[in-house]
């Protein structure tokens, strides 16, 4: 069950068709015309330095529509969450990075889909980068005899071409800088957004008045179960409504929810309960099966 990064290769078809689109406005750098001139050279010190421009404008209508219904659909059926935000085309050259950083409040899953000609690549770097479980509670199982170099301290994630990344934005993340290209066409290239509104998703017969109906009660019993509990997170269940109405498969689809390390037992206790009262719903009879995601948030103030 994921709980910090989920990684898919050979995500889209339409991955080529979209890098198609940008090596031919590319192709020829003394033809001038206006898709050349799009794009923003975002730079604030010390922080970010990249090219980007809105990736819903950027290429034809019909290839970029197909590449965001599959990323809705992926979101809805895998992480609970009913959309995308609106996402960017973003281009790394010469000296072009992200330091260190975190996403809030953006959306409760941030993604990355590569563009990038990854095998065979002319530039190094471009990597995206996230601070490792161990750092955000260094001091839980420090040894002073243990040496610490960044491969333990930090997660590297190549963007290879038709991979999509998505992890939780409120880990520490960047991107290592890319050097050895001033090349459009060599740079490190990527689609990139949040997967937002988590609600839950239905795919059947299922009556939502019953599933609303059932949800209310869990989130009246939620209250006493969390407690003093300092939990915040994002956890997404998938389970099957029997015709008979009786709920079976249930599990956790992704998990991230968090506490600090003594609470870790409160949390999983927490998880417990609720899988049990889910287990425990019972549903009219209906025509055929239905298949749910139940994405439940929890925030700390």
């Amino acid at each position: 069950m994921p709980r910090r990064v989920i990684v898919v290769d050979g995500f889209a078809p339409e991955g080529e068709r979209l890098r198609a689109t940008f090596d031919e406005r590319f192709a020829d750098p003394r033809r001038a015309h206006a898709a050349r001139f799009a794009w923003d050279y975002w730079h604030v010190p010390g922080q970010y330095t990249a090219l980007r421009t809105p990736a819903w404008t950027y290429f034809p209508a019909g290839v970029y529509r197909a590449l965001h219904r599959r990323l809705v659909a992926w979101g809805r059926e895998t992480l609970g969450c009913h959309d995308i935000s609106p996402p960017w085309l973003s281009l790394y050259v010469e000296g072009c990075r992200q330091e260190l950083h975190g996403d809030l409040p953006h959306g409760p899953w941030a993604f990355v889909y590569s563009l990038t000609r990854w095998r065979g690549r002319a530039f190094r770097g471009g990597q995206t980068l996230l601070v490792r479980d161990g750092v955000l509670d260094f001091w839980h199982d420090f040894a002073s005899v243990r040496a610490v170099e960044e491969r333990e301290l930090i997660e590297e994630i190549e963007p290879r071409f038709d991979r999509l990344v998505a992890f939780d934005p409120r880990i520490p993340h960047g991107v290592r800088t890319v050097t050895g290209t001033h090349d459009p066409r060599e740079g490190r290239l990527v689609i990139h957004g949040w997967f937002v509104q988590p609600r839950p998703f239905v795919r059947g017969p299922l009556a939502r008045r019953a599933l609303e109906a059932r949800i209310g009660e869990l989130l009246e019993r939620l209250g006493d179960w969390v407690g003093g509990l300092p939990v915040a997170g994002l956890v997404s269940l998938a389970f099957t409504v029997e015709r008979s109405g009786r709920v079976t498969g249930l599990r956790a689809l992704s998990d991230t929810t968090r506490v600090p390390l003594a609470d870790e037992p409160g949390r999983r206790a927490l998880l417990r309960r609720i899988a049990a009262g889910v287990r425990a719903w019972r549903f009219p009879a209906q025509r055929g099966a239905s298949r749910v995601t139940l994405p439940l948030v929890f925030e700390r103030g």
